[in-house]
This record gives structure tokens, C-alpha cells and sequence, in this order.
């Protein structure tokens, strides 16, 4: 994944009105009317935050005679996750490290201070 793209993607991920959007389009399509249903905000605000959504390659926006419907593009999720992976397998390490430590520590009965 390009920079400029893991970016964009954790920038949109960093707000809790735009995670909340996410969210509610893992259970399928929505209008920007039913997406603003839920919070204390103006269409154009929550048009905003889609905005960013949309920017960072998040979510699309398709068209259905009238509707404008907006769908999750789960493609740049995968790419953040598998950037996270290498973290999580290098704590995983770490923890398995520290497992092993506090084993020998216990075997030992715990008196080498």
C-alpha cells in the first residue's frame, strides 16, 4: 500500500463518526439520509465525513435512479490490517518471550531476586 493511501486510510479511520459510518455500511448500502439518522448532525456534515471516507478509497458512492447510495469498499481496510499484521506478529513474539520467562521464573519457584 502507497503512503500517501496508508495515510488517508488512518486518517478517516481516526474519527468516531466516520468508524460509526463504517459500520453501519458492513450491513449493507445507505443513503446520506439514513447514514445522518443516527447522530446529532446536518446532512452536509455527515457529507463531509463521507467525503473523507471516500478520499482515503473507504467507501463509494453508486447511483440508483434517485438514490445515491454509499457502499463500504473493503479493499482499503485489507490493506491497513495487513500493514498492521507485521506489529501484531512482532508483539506476539514479545509476548511469547515474556510467557516463557514467567514459566522458567515459576519452575524455578520464583526465588532468583
Amino acid at each position: 500500500m502507497n503512503p500517501d493511501a496508508l495515510d488517508a486510510t488512518f486518517a478517516a479511520l481516526a474519527d468516531p463518526t466516520r468508524r460509526a459510518i463504517l459500520a453501519r455500511l458492513r450491513s449493507g448500502e445507505a443513503t446520506v439520509t439514513e447514514l445522518a439518522a443516527p447522530f446529532a448532525m446536518s446532512q452536509p456534515a455527515i457529507s463531509k465525513h463521507l467525503k473523507v471516507l471516500e478520499r482515503a478509497g473507504l467507501v463509494s458512492r453508486g447511483r440508483d435512479a434517485q438514490r445515491r447510495p454509499c457502499r463500504l469498499e473493503p479493499a482499503a481496510l485489507k490493506a491497513a490490517t495487513d500493514w498492521l499484521a507485521a506489529y501484531r506478529e512482532f508483539w506476539e513474539v514479545r509476548y511469547q518471550g515474556l510467557d516463557s520467562l514467567l514459566n522458567d521464573l515459576q519452575s524455578s519457584g520464583g526465588d532468583e531476586r
